[in-house]
């Protein structure tokens, strides 16, 4: 082997060991929920395609970081790979359990087994990833942790995820010609600029550019927090307001309809709200009162 090569060996260990386990039952358990509801026909509602897509995305990146791990891959990565792992399962955890409210909600009845399994598996899959993130959190690697893992990280993972799912559930007739278009296009707006102020945020830590910004990057991400609460909480008050004013649940409205996507950009809103009040919190006692 020539001097300064990079080795690669085969790591038993790390397929062994209980957070290997965990990671291996939890490739099995995302790749049934995945494979039962698949077997089904399929749907045309984003959020059947948004489950399908949670069980395999969070199959396949578990079943790369195994691969990854056993290969010793991993050590050569030019990113913290512990901050990465944890932060991926605390995001598959929440992704596995709206998947695992959302599918039954409207997909499921009480002779559809194969959703019904599904759902259930679903929810194993939660356990398996909470089990490994109290393991890696307990687990002393040496490592500092990552931006990813840090509460600021997975506050902005969940601010993004929170979005995503608003996005996914926004149709043109919710804005589109509405008599209060002005104000339901501020919501549209409020979603859309913080959903990339998180984005970058998080883009602009794991690549180690906030060095080259000619700002404390802390305070911009202070500002940045309070503005995109402020944001939010005006969006909490209008969305409801302007989407449900003079407009009833239609008697018509099966199990899943506009007007239920409507509930469900409003909750997801109000989660968003909070979650960005409490970033907001968070980086203000960070910067000013707890960093040394």
């Amino acid at each position: 082997i020539p001097p300064g090569a990079a080795m690669v060996y085969m790591n038993l260990k790390s397929i062994t060991q209980p957070v290997g386990i965990l990671r291996i039952l939890a490739v099995i358990f995302t790749c049934i929920s995945f494979s039962l509801a698949a077997s089904v026909t399929p749907d045309s509602s984003p959020y059947w395609g948004w489950c399908i897509f949670t069980w395999v995305f969070c199959c396949f990146f578990t079943l790369l970081i195994l691969i990854l791990e056993f290969t010793t891959i991993s050590t050569k990565v030019p990113f913290a790979w512990e901050d990465f792992t944890g932060a991926f399962a605390i995001l598959s955890s929440v992704m596995c359990l709206f998947a695992a409210i959302m599918y039954p909600t409207f997909f499921a009845c009480n002779t559809c087994y194969r959703q019904i399994g599904a759902s259930v598996v679903s929810w194993v899959c939660i356990a398996v990833y909470v089990a490994e993130v109290v393991l890696t959190r307990l687990r002393p690697t040496g490592q500092d942790s990552g931006f990813l893992s840090t509460p600021p990280g997975i506050m902005k993972m969940l601010e993004s995820f929170f979005a995503c799912l608003i996005f996914l559930s926004l149709e043109n007739d919710h804005y589109s010609g509405h008599q209060y278009a002005t104000g339901l296009n501020w919501c549209i707006a409020v979603y859309s600029l913080c959903f990339i102020l998180a984005i970058t945020i998080i883009l602009l830590t794991l690549g180690n550019i906030t060095a080259y910004v000619p700002f404390p990057f802390d305070k911009v991400v202070i500002v940045c927090n309070v503005l995109a609460a402020v944001m939010y909480l005006t969006a909490m008050v209008m969305w409801p307001l302007y989407s449900f004013h003079n407009n009833k649940r239609p008697a018509t409205c099966g199990r899943l309809c506009p007007w239920d996507k409507l509930v469900l950009i409003t909750v997801m809103t109000i989660f968003n709200s909070i979650v960005y009040v409490l970033d907001s919190i968070y980086s203000i006692l960070l910067v000013f009162f707890l960093r040394n």
